[in-house]
């Protein structure tokens, strides 16, 4: 199974669905095109918590005399639910050994995964979080179909490689001597994948109030003129996010508008869909959770609506990428720049 000469990762993928579906090498689920294909050779597997939905880590503790059905249950979405806890950014693991699912790999260590980044964003995460180091290795397990000739041009910056190959049949140690990921490219995170895992939304205001330049895919930072100072000016209802004062805020203006102005700033934001019994310090308290506590506040509750005024439009745009999806309750937040809401 070689593939030929100017092939795709996607070719390779392909050609590798279609053989293990031809020959019925694989195992549930079926059938095996677009997934990392499953199949017996009497290992045991664990797995990260499904599509990073709720963290990074899930530590599965089986109840005592776990029989082989439980034990099986285990390792599905519903045995994760069932019999593990989450682990968070801020606790102390070290990971020992990386099992990584693949649907190709080459005898020098390049791999292809189903083609959605997961494995490689869960490795630069726990990078992140300093859970690996260079020296980890990591380790693959394909049947032996799956490892075929891979052109170490496909092979990108945040791809992660593996350092030992295991089929049904060998041990293949690849000696790759390729450095692995030592972080998360941030630039090539979408919004989109901003909102459907909140870790990584916590992981990103960490590194950005570490300094660190956490542009997203799309995204463009617009920095003042060198020499330029720009503020956002006070107005009526304005006070500081730590300052005490009162629950609502009465002073009326246009719609979208922060109190007090004709039209928004760049650098003002709009948080809408707030829960009629929220409180202020409840948002403020979500808003320090995920390191995007804004300069000022302007709270209008009867209205289920607040504006955040940061002090330049690249802080406003971040802080919109960064809460994305907040929930306060069961409730969604509705957040977009001041401007753009008005807009509306």
């Amino acid at each position: 199974m070689e593939p030929r000469a100017g092939v795709s990762k996607q070719d390779i993928r392909e050609q590798i669905w279609g053989y293990m579906e031809s020959q019925n090498l694989a195992d549930f689920p079926r059938p095996v095109h677009h997934r990392i294909p499953n199949f017996k050779s009497k290992k045991t597997l664990l797995v990260p918590t499904p599509r990073l939905r709720t963290g990074l880590f899930n530590k599965i503790t089986p109840p005592p005399g776990a029989t082989k059905d439980i034990l099986r249950k285990c390792a599905t979405s519903q045995g994760v639910r069932n019999y593990s806890v989450p682990t968070g950014l801020d606790s102390r693991v070290l990971v020992d050994l990386v099992v990584v699912g693949s649907v190709a790999v080459s005898e020098k260590g390049w791999r292809i995964g189903k083609g959605e980044g997961y494995a490689d964003l869960e490795y630069a995460m726990m990078v992140s979080m300093g859970a690996v180091s260079k020296e980890t290795p990591v380790v693959t397990i394909v049947h032996d179909c799956q490892v075929v000739d891979i052109p170490e041009e496909l092979v990108e910056e945040h791809d992660i490689t593996v350092d030992y190959i295991l089929t049904p049949t060998r041990v293949i140690a690849t000696g790759c001597k390729r450095p692995q990921p030592m972080g998360i490219t941030w630039f090539k995170i979408s919004l989109e994948m901003m909102e459907k895992i909140p870790i990584l939304r916590s992981l990103r205001a960490r590194e950005q109030q570490a300094g660190k330049d956490v542009t997203l895919q799309g995204e463009h930072q617009h920095l003042p003129e060198a020499g330029r100072q720009q503020t956002v000016p006070l107005s009526v209802g304005r006070r500081p996010l730590d300052t005490p004062g009162p629950e609502t805020n009465s002073t009326e203006a246009g719609p979208g508008s922060p109190p007090g102005e004709g039209a928004p700033l760049a650098a003002d934001v709009y948080v809408g869909n707030l829960p009629r019994d929220t409180r202020v310090s409840d948002l403020k308290r979500a808003l320090r959770e995920l390191g995007s506590a804004p300069l000022r506040l302007t709270w209008q509750g009867p209205r289920r609506r607040a504006f955040l005024h940061y002090p330049d439009s690249a802080a406003a745009q971040q802080a919109v990428s960064c809460l994305q999806g907040l929930r306060l309750g069961t409730d969604t937040l509705r957040v977009a720049l001041a401007r753009q809401q008005r807009d509306k």
